[in-house]
């Protein structure tokens, strides 16, 4: 980490899909502890800390900050990672971070979560005098509340309560002057990126009023109503909050499907798709969220290598099926009927005679038939690959 930057934490595949996390103010990255483990197994999660929160430094930001400060730092992380585009979450102040992104910066944000937030934080006063008391007083007085505005009675994170104690009290108060001067109400309609709201109905700070204000004014959006949550939701019912996340996150299915269907053709998904059944529902899921989402997506190698990998790979097993399949997709990655017959020469000398045998025949079926009727796109089943 460099001084200008915020602390952060990275998690998750290089090749995954980025996904930002956004904290509550008095909070550090450790608020997703519960949460961000489980999203980085198909995501990049990167979590950040507020200025003077965690591990970042107070002097990121000065008296008078804004929220546009707060997602200034947030693009130069993103820049630092080469991170061009990401999905994003934040909680309260994170979340009112998320929303000046994906009103300013739209081209950056794909998607966006807003977790117990809101498009204005009840005007300047309260937060004035927050600031004020916290540069004078320091936060250990105000710490001793937090446990009644975060959770419900009975509920603690004491690490969460800590990093309150321990934030920095000038940085802490430059954030409530930023959450002081928020009021985005009269930009929401200007948010085009998929979006959902994150509501907890026991919430004192963001009721679900703030949440479903942003749902109406955002076209399209999904509001989610948590029974029994406060204001930390995402530490207090993770389970509730990853229910609500997964489904919306779901980049690698979504990319999965499109990079299956350019590989092995629209009517070969199509069949496959038809005969799904709840038996065998997961196991598509499976195929477009691993196999196509984060294998066939990975730009280490290019199309035309995996498919030499895979007709290599299908041979050395003897799925003659599936290699059928495959050398139609190798076909549509550019592969001539050359370049097959020179891999499938290979796997002689690697993976039999006898196996490479039948896969040339299985192989000139699917050429002969491209050439007399164009190149082909169903597999043998509708149901591989």
């Amino acid at each position: 980490m460099t001084d200008n930057l915020p602390h952060h934490r990275v998690e998750g595949s290089a090749t995954a899909p980025p996904l930002l996390l956004g904290p509550s103010l008095g909070t550090s990255y450790a608020l997703w502890d519960k949460v961000a483990p489980e999203l980085s197994v198909t995501h990049r999660v990167v979590r950040w800390d507020l200025p003077g929160h965690g591990g970042s430094a107070p002097g990121l930001i000065g008296a008078g900050a804004t929220v546009g400060d707060l997602a200034a730092l947030v693009l130069a992380l993103a820049d630092s990672l080469g991170i061009d585009q990401f999905a994003y979450a934040g909680v309260s102040l994170g979340g009112a971070v998320g929303l000046h992104l994906a009103v300013h910066h739209p081209e950056r944000v794909s998607s966006l979560a807003v977790l117990c937030s809101s498009a204005h934080f009840n005007g300047s006063k309260p937060w004035e005098e927050r600031a004020a008391l916290v540069r004078s007083e320091g936060l250990a007085g105000l710490a001793e509340s937090a446990d009644a505005r975060w959770f419900t009675p009975g509920f603690t994170v004491p690490e969460l309560v800590a990093d309150h104690r321990n934030a920095d009290p000038d940085a802490y108060a430059a954030c409530c002057d930023a959450l002081g001067a928020f009021d985005l109400r009269d930009r929401l309609a200007e948010i085009g990126v998929p979006t959902l709201l994150v509501a907890g109905r026991q919430d004192p700070a963001t009721p679900p009023a703030h949440l479903r204000e942003i749902a109406d004014a955002v076209p399209g959006a999904t509001l989610v109503e948590l029974p029994g949550a406060s204001h930390l939701a995402v530490a207090q019912c993770p389970e509730a909050v990853l229910a609500a996340l997964r489904p919306h996150f779901g980049a690698a299915p979504r990319r999965g499907m499109e990079v299956r269907r350019q590989v092995l053709g629209d009517r070969h998904v199509d069949r496959a798709q038809a005969r799904q059944t709840p038996f065998t529902a997961r196991f598509q899921d499976f195929i477009s969220r691993y196999a196509w989402g984060e294998i066939w997506t990975d730009p280490t190698l290019t199309r035309r290598e995996r498919s030499m990998i895979t007709l290599t790979a299908l041979v050395a097993h003897g799925h003659y099926d599936e290699l059928a399949m495959h050398v139609r997709a190798a076909r549509r990655n550019g592969l001539t009927p050359e370049e097959i017959g020179a891999v499938l020469l290979q796997t002689a000398v690697y993976c039999g005679v006898p196996a490479a045998n039948s896969a040339f025949a299985a192989a000139q079926r699917v050429l002969a038939e491209e050439e007399s009727e164009g190149m082909g796109d169903e597999g043998p089943d509708g149901s591989g690959g």
